[in-house]
């Protein structure tokens, strides 16, 4: 059986706002471009602030998760963690709730995803408007 590994990075605008950014085009790209068939798909964002999520969007549940997290992490000054606008502290516990990666199967070339869902990536962090995430196929 012969295996592939290939990998990149992308780099994300998310700008200066609470932000669910829909990365399944850039993707179904990367799949593309190297001609991957079948085998699991890692999608990982390298910073301390910043989560991977797969729902739906378009229909108000990406508007939804940041109300969500919003009621559950508020943006107030009682985080310890106090560097950057106020609140900030609260975008280093995202993670912990929505982890900065996800491992998708890749079947035929085409990730396995049910009709509604996307591969998202979740900003809270309205200091740092620039993100690079890192796509690696295996297969």
């Amino acid at each position: 059986m012969n295996s592939a590994f290939y990998s990149t990075t992308i780099a994300v605008h998310t700008g200066r706002r609470e932000t669910v950014k829909d990365l399944t085009g850039d993707c179904e790209a990367f799949l593309a471009a190297h001609g991957a068939r079948d085998g699991l798909l890692n999608v990982f964002v390298p910073h301390a602030t910043a989560g991977i999520a797969v729902i739906e969007t378009g229909a108000g549940s990406d508007e939804d998760l940041l109300d969500a997290l919003a009621d559950l992490l508020p943006r107030t000054d009682r985080w310890r963690h106090q560097h950057g606008s106020t609140g900030h502290g609260r975008d280093h516990v995202l993670p912990a709730l929505i982890a900065p990666h996800a491992t998708l199967p890749v079947i035929s070339g085409r990730i396995a995803l049910g009709t509604w869902q996307s591969v998202l990536l979740v900003d809270t962090n309205r200091d740092n408007p620039d993100r690079t995430v890192r796509l690696s196929f295996l297969g």
